[in-house]
């Protein structure tokens, strides 16, 4: 389980380094991201219970929408249409956007975004889905 963890996590980094490299001039500021969406139950299930409790110890609810956004221009937006879902923003440094959007029952999100100007969105239709995105702005 951890190789297909490791196998996908390297994966999500160098697809996004070669979007990177292709469309960003040497000049401009850009953004990698890493995304993780588990293959199985057990996997989706872990990862939405670790997003609760990361919320809880960070002082949030745990539940439905949580927001926390440290640094300045930063704007953070979450839609839920459905029962059980639980979306979770957290947001370090200047000039990030970061999007949740849960249509279904019993989804969990996590996007994460550290130094500046990240723009990043997580989509979830259905039922009983998990991500989790962190995105690095330079």
């Amino acid at each position: 389980m951890i190789k297909k963890i490791v196998t996908a996590a390297a994966v999500a980094l160098t697809i996004g380094v070669t979007g990177l490299a292709t469309t960003v001039p040497a000049t401009a500021g850009g953004q990698v991201s890493v995304s993780f969406i588990p293959s199985d139950p057990e996997q989706a299930q872990a990862l939405g219970m670790g997003l609760q409790m990361f919320s809880i110890v960070k002082g949030l609810s745990g539940q439905g929408a949580d927001v926390s956004q440290n640094g300045n221009n930063n704007a953070a937006g979450v839609a839920q249409n459905g029962s059980g879902n639980h979306g979770l923003i957290m947001q370090e440094g200047d000039g990030h956007t970061g999007t949740i959007n849960q249509n279904g029952n019993n989804n969990s999100c996590g996007l994460f975004q550290f130094g500046e100007n990240t723009n990043a969105q997580c989509a979830q239709t259905g039922d009983n889905q998990t991500s989790l995105t962190t995105v690095f702005g330079f």
